[in-house]
């Protein structure tokens, strides 16, 4: 369990600092993309937060509650609002993230109703097949899907009208950052098997929000006075 905390400790410090980065970014420039991904890397770190204290201290229903709702429901889904705000028209990005907030009381509300349909492991992260009813479950699967299709979807997209306009490479890298970093945050399936269930998610989701954050960074970066994006 020591590891597993570890791991997860350090987890919730990464997404903090990115969100906190993100969160200076929005106060800079006052842009939606940023706020938005402030707010999606803020419930990562809660939802990391929450995984700590799972594995440091044992699992209760509040602290899988809060895993479940911010990690596997809304995290991705906020995520991908900021590339609705940085790629689709005002008006659009506007009903996308009313959707989505919509989603989100909808979805907080059928987690904190919903009883547990087995008895939750105090020492273990139990997947939600184990203890959960249907509809959380596919709350969780049709926001994750539907989330990184957006994500992935807007970085090709991006990334070919980049390259189509003959734009600048750094944004064809910065999107596949990002595309690279939607899988990595949806391979701890694959992870679970290797280094257990606690460890996998605070491994992929570190991995994967260093791959994204940086991929927002490099495409969202203001060119210099040479035209190239600058060093910071």
């Amino acid at each position: 369990m020591t590891t597993q905390a570890g791991f997860a400790v350090a987890s919730c410090l990464l997404a903090l600092a990115l969100a906190l980065s993100s969160f200076e970014r929005w106060l800079v420039r006052h842009r939606p993309h940023e706020l938005a991904w402030a707010a999606g890397l803020a419930l990562a770190t809660v939802a990391a937060a929450a995984l700590a204290w799972g594995a440091g201290v044992g699992w209760n229903g509040a602290a899988f509650r809060i895993f479940y709702l911010c990690g596997a429901v809304l995290d991705v889904p906020v995520l991908a609002l900021g590339t609705a705000y940085l790629l689709a028209r005002p008006g659009t990005a506007r009903r996308a993230a009313l959707v989505v907030a919509l989603g989100a009381a909808f979805s907080a509300g059928v987690l904190v109703a919903t009883p547990f349909t087995a008895r939750l492991p105090r020492h273990r992260l139990a997947s939600g097949s184990e203890v959960l009813a249907v509809l959380p479950r596919v709350l969780a699967g049709v926001a994750s899907a539907g989330g990184a299709l957006v994500l992935v979807g807007g970085a090709a997209w991006s990334a070919w009208r980049a390259r189509r306009a003959g734009g600048p490479r750094r944004r064809m890298v910065g999107n596949g950052l990002i595309a690279m970093g939607t899988l990595v945050l949806g391979a701890s399936g694959l992870l679970n098997s290797v280094v257990g269930e606690m460890t996998a998610f605070a491994v992929t989701l570190s991995a994967g929000l260093g791959l994204l954050f940086a991929g927002f960074l490099v495409v969202t970066a203001e060119p210099g006075r040479d035209g190239t994006a600058p060093a910071g």
